[in-house]
């Protein structure tokens, strides 16, 4: 079963002149337990809009997702409590140590002190930052900075994880880190939806793939079938390809 189901969800904007601007044209697809799905595209493709409104975080214009049974549109705070959320965006406490700051993130999410520090010894292991878990985040570097978030989203163990653009500005070392954490992810059976604009990236790490092209779904499957449907190799192709076709249909 599907614990993550995405049904014809879209959003509309109001522009300055007035005019509505879809954002999001009724994007769906679901992703089950182990199983990581990259949701592509280029910027301004719709990625971050839709995920947002998968955390509750914007409400849809029409349609729905749900995760684990939730509905975003009932349950928004349920929702948050089943999600692990991972972007270059969402900053560290510059005055707190990692220890700290992973600590103030499990109470939040009400997670026991004594499971908290198993929790928070294991992931240092895992991402590789006992040396600096005692240090101010302040004074880390932005790879390092990097690793206590992948940490801040497992802390509470959700059976989700949402990652949008997770190797934006990171070396191959710190990029190397993402992919090691996208395998341990998929191994604990975490349902994982990573939005990147890096498709040969993408290869590396994804069982499925959505191509977004101006706010909708295009094209939905295994890079084998995207392959046979497309007769290209690569998702790079494969989307290039999409593009043009978009483009010939633009001008008819």
């Amino acid at each position: 079963m599907s614990i993550i189901q995405v049904r014809q969800i879209s959003k509309r904007f109001s522009s300055a002149e007035g005019e509505d601007v879809i954002a999001v044209d009724r994007v769906s697809f679901s992703v089950v337990s182990g199983e990581v799905f990259g949701l592509l595209g280029p910027n301004g493709a719709g990625k971050t809009t839709t995920l947002r409104m998968m955390l509750g975080l914007l409400q849809p214009s029409s349609g729905d997702a749900s995760i684990d049974g939730c509905s975003v549109a009932v349950e928004p705070d349920q929702v948050k409590r089943l999600v692990g959320f991972v972007s270059t965006s969402v900053g560290v406490y510059q005055w707190l140590t990692p220890r700290e700051m992973l600590a103030f993130v499990a109470d939040l999410y009400e997670v026991p002190p004594a499971l908290c520090e198993e929790r928070t010894e294991q992931l240092a292991k895992l991402l590789d930052f006992e040396s600096y878990i005692d240090r101010r985040c302040g004074v880390l570097s932005t790879g390092q900075k990097q690793r206590i978030n992948l940490a801040r989203a497992l802390i509470h163990d959700p059976p989700v994880m949402l990652l949008d653009e997770p190797t934006r500005g990171l070396d191959i070392v710190g990029s190397q880190v993402i992919f090691e954490y996208i395998q341990h992810l998929r191994n604990n059976g975490k349902a994982v939806v990573i939005c990147t604009h890096r498709l040969d990236e993408a290869e590396r790490f994804g069982d499925r793939f959505g191509l977004m092209h101006h706010g909708a779904i295009r094209l939905v499957g295994t890079l084998e079938q995207l392959q046979e449907t497309t007769e290209q190799q690569g998702l790079t192709d494969i989307f290039i390809q999409l593009m043009k076709a978009d483009a010939q249909e633009s001008q008819v």
